[in-house]
């Protein structure tokens, strides 16, 4: 197939990454991708690293132009399948397909369990503007048809799939040396872009109460937050316990260093590629039950699940979690062996590309 995948946000996160892994996934399968986004996004110069066709289009805003550019494009461009992932090219593609008497079939990713709008227009989005649906766990999935009454058969919950050889166990004391950590400390860790909802605030004030001098806090990841948390930090005298080591292109290596895996989101959730990556790697971890991470973590059998905004169980469980060895064993092995049978990126691959197949038949009614 030829496979056009479109992305409006400048921003950098899982969403992102899925796009990129699922385009090397399909590659790899001998399908012809692209990508088209704009050329300021910074999923552009990462498409390029990666060796991903891609072509900037003025595609970042809800404008004319924006339905017009993608208009000529596919004047110029035949293709079987569009896949979408934010609202903005969602739009756009399904406007400008709507002008066309041989429009390619288009597929919506939902990666987010933000609420989507009822209105006659978002109804026709999700229905009429695409050929299918696909959400990043079964509780968006579900949200989009109890909440909003699009149809079941037209929605199918695909999770991030990873690579279970890129993020497994590793040896802990040789990742700490390799990263310039202290092997004799405990790392309780998150890896994460720096948005709000991804409760960072949170982290810090349930660390700043544990009682372990031999115990730091390493944050991975960049984004829009930076600036709250290091004055966060600063507030909770905690400079010298906390790493705030940025955007890693190997976030594998940090994984086998971290002793105890923190994600506190509050808001839009599917489910988590970074849950996924230390679920692989045979970490314990502690999360929230937002958006579909719960189908990932069973609380008590492979991870911990504290209610969201609640610094004190997170604290509790980093507590317990830190002060048990055994029990942080006990998890990271489970957790493993789930997420290698439940969330591989083989598995990711077969479905979307059966989703594509069956979109483009409907499409072209072969």
């Amino acid at each position: 197939m030829k496979i056009v995948h479109t992305e409006a946000s400048l921003g950098w996160g899982g969403q992102e990454i899925r796009i990129l892994e699922e385009s090397r996934g399909m590659m790899a399968r001998g399908h012809e991708l692209l990508l088209l986004c704009p050329p300021e996004a910074r999923i552009h110069q990462e498409a390029q690293r990666c060796g991903i066709p891609v072509q900037p289009l003025p595609i970042g805003k809800k404008r004319l132009a924006g339905v017009l550019a993608m208009h000529r494009w596919l004047n110029e461009h035949p293709v079987d399948l569009i896949n979408t992932h934010s609202s903005t090219d969602s739009w756009l593609v399904a406007l400008a397909c709507s002008l066309r008497a041989n429009a390619p079939a288009v597929v919506r990713t939902r990666h987010i369990s933000a609420a989507v709008s009822s209105n006659p227009a978002t109804r026709w989005l999700y229905t009429r503007g695409c050929q299918h649906v696909v959400t990043t766990g079964e509780a968006l999935r579900r949200e989009l048809i109890d909440g909003n009454g699009f149809p079941a058969a037209h929605i199918t919950s695909v999770p991030t799939g990873i690579d279970p050889q890129r993020f497994a166990p590793g040896d802990r004391q040789a990742a700490c040396v390799r990263l310039g950590l202290d092997p004799a400390c405990l790392h309780v860790g998150i890896v994460a872009t720096l948005r709000s909802w991804k409760g960072h605030l949170y982290l810090l004030e349930a660390f700043a109460r544990l009682e372990l001098p031999m115990c730091r806090l390493l944050i991975v990841g960049e984004g829009p937050m930076r600036p709250n948390i290091e004055a966060r930090i600063a507030e909770l005298g905690l400079a010298d316990r906390v790493s705030l080591v940025g955007q890693q292109d190997q976030p594998e290596h940090w994984m086998q260093a971290i002793d105890v895996f923190c994600l506190p989101s509050y808001a839009n959730e599917g489910v988590p590629q970074a849950i996924l990556q230390a679920m692989l790697s045979g970490l314990p971890i502690i999360s929230t039950p937002v958006g579909a991470i719960t189908e990932a973590i069973t609380h008590g059998e492979t991870g911990l699940i504290v209610p969201a905004r609640d610094a004190d169980a997170l604290y509790q469980a980093l507590q317990d979690l830190l002060g048990a060895p055994e029990r942080r064993q006990l998890l990271g092995t489970r957790a493993r062996q789930e997420a290698a049978a439940r969330f591989s990126l083989a598995s990711m691959l077969d479905r979307m590309e059966s989703i594509f197949q069956s979109a483009v038949a409907g499409r072209t009614g072969v």
